[in-house]
């Protein structure tokens, strides 16, 4: 198996495509054995619940190396530099009922100029977008603050679902929701800090 073959467990998991590719299949194997003990689908599950979301949707989570998530920021951020979620929603605009303040702003696209929206049936599962999440910066924020590596990526996780649903950490307002619901989340599953 390559560096580059990513596995995928979607089997497991009915509202995620899980992806793992540190570039080091040790280091994936370890990661996918971590993350098969992990409320992965209730953490899901409890943040839209939590934000009001009902309708089925799926999402697809990476969880990869520095350096690949250091591209990813330079590309879509403008920064240079390695981080520990990114988030890139396919919604147009938030799907979230919440405050202005706490949510990203409609894209200006030409979707939004020509006036084609895309409704998604109901029966159809609403695609929220990529979850990237960074590794070696887990086990770094986790060491550094005294909790688990599995608890940081559960916490990055419902942060990214927040994200991909409409919330936006730059305003003080968003960044404390966000928060409020990922804490809430991991203490509803029984995780420790």
């Amino acid at each position: 198996m390559g560096s580059m073959d990513m596995a995928n467990t979607q089997d497991d998991h009915p509202e995620l495509e899980l992806y793992v590719d540190t570039g080091n299949d040790e280091t994936n194997a370890s990661v996918q054995a971590l993350l098969a003990t992990l409320p992965l689908d209730q953490t899901i599950e409890r943040t839209l619940q939590a934000a009001g979301i009902s309708e089925p949707v799926m999402l697809t989570l990476l969880v990869t190396n520095d350096e690949t998530i250091k591209e990813m920021n330079k590309q879509y951020r403008q920064l240079n530099k390695p981080t520990d979620v990114l988030s890139f929603p396919l919604l147009e605009r938030p799907l979230v009922n919440a405050p202005a303040e706490q949510l990203w702003q409609p894209q200006e696209g030409e979707e939004a100029a020509t006036g084609t929206q895309f409704v998604t049936p109901p029966e159809l599962v609403t695609n929220l977008g990529d979850v990237v999440i960074s590794w070696p910066t887990v086990q770094r924020q986790a060491a550094e603050v005294g909790h688990s590596a599995g608890y940081e990526l559960l916490y990055l996780l419902s942060h990214g679902v927040l994200h991909l649903i409409g919330y936006d950490d730059m305003s003080e307002a968003g960044y404390q929701a966000m928060v409020g619901i990922q804490q809430s989340v991991l203490q509803s599953l029984g995780q420790k800090a």
